[in-house]
């Protein structure tokens, strides 16, 4: 449960990003929002700040390596944006995630995914891919740039190799604030640098300000707080699946704030989408 709610707390970034001051490089508020949230994570959780001392050599370079997957994510998930649209990025970022979780899982020895969870993460990806892209399909599509492709998967296996380190860390007996907070005040710090270098302007306005202030508190400190408590109880293969959620909100929230149309092959993907959370949501008979 605390997965699923993180995903509905995710599902708010586009229709919060829509409401930046125009000319705001998306890359910017990416950074500013992990900047701030992951000092929150940091701040908030004490053990945050004694855990790299209390691991041992091989885990504080699992948290590194972490910290880097965190700020490697909205440095390559923007980007992709940019170049292959909101719709197409979105897909192959989330999409691919559950499928690099599961085999990098795999590979370090954390357990085979079983059928379930392949058959599951199937239906979500095919229903994502066709909640999403249902407008381009609708109305012919267009060019995809290749850059913007590899952009976006890289995007996603960021997402998979820190989400497969927190559960790690976690299941080590690590406390789960303290993980999120490690990994995400390092990853800010890694994207200072990046948030410093462009225009800040935007970020004086209002607006600015109010919308980062919502990616940061919402969509980063208390969407990864909830997404470590689950990672607790749920593996990292499931727990990326599961947060296939995020565009079905995203949508819901385009159709009913933004006074955004889906056609009906979206529709369509948000039942499969569904059918597949539920698969793998619900508990198994035995």
């Amino acid at each position: 449960m605390p997965i699923l709610i993180a995903s509905v707390l995710w599902g708010t970034t586009g229709t919060a990003s829509s409401l930046a001051p125009s000319g705001a490089p998306a890359a910017g508020i990416g950074a500013a929002a992990l900047v701030l949230g992951g000092l929150l994570l940091f701040l908030s959780d004490r053990t945050a700040r004694t855990l790299p001392r209390r691991c041992g050599p091989r885990e504080r370079w699992l948290l590194a390596a972490g910290a880097v997957a965190v700020a490697g994510y909205p440095l390559t998930f923007y980007p992709a944006v940019g170049r292959t649209g909101v719709a197409v990025a979105t897909v192959i970022a989330l999409g691919s995630a559950p499928v690099f979780t599961g085999l990098l899982g795999w590979l370090t020895g954390q357990g085979r995914p079983g059928g379930r969870w392949a058959g599951a993460t199937a239906l979500a990806v095919l229903g994502c891919a066709l909640l999403v892209l249902g407008p381009e399909l609708a109305g012919g599509g267009g060019s995809v740039e290749p850059l913007g492709v590899l952009l976006a998967a890289l995007s996603g296996l960021a997402y998979a190799g820190y989400s497969l380190i927190g559960g790690r860390l976690i299941a080590a007996g690590h406390p789960s604030g303290g993980v999120m907070g490690a990994m995400f005040g390092g990853g800010g710090l890694i994207v200072l640098p990046v948030l410093l270098a462009g225009d800040l302007q935007w970020l004086a306005s209002l607006r600015g300000t109010g919308v980062v202030l919502h990616l940061a508190v919402v969509t980063t400190y208390l969407a990864y707080w909830l997404f470590g408590r689950g990672l607790r109880h749920t593996t990292a293969q499931t727990a990326t699946t599961l947060t296939l959620a995020e565009p079905a909100v995203a949508a819901v929230l385009g159709v009913a704030a933004l006074g955004e149309r889906l056609p009906a092959v979206s529709w369509s993907g948000l039942a499969v989408l569904a059918g597949g959370l539920a698969v793998l949501a619900l508990p198994a008979r035995r």
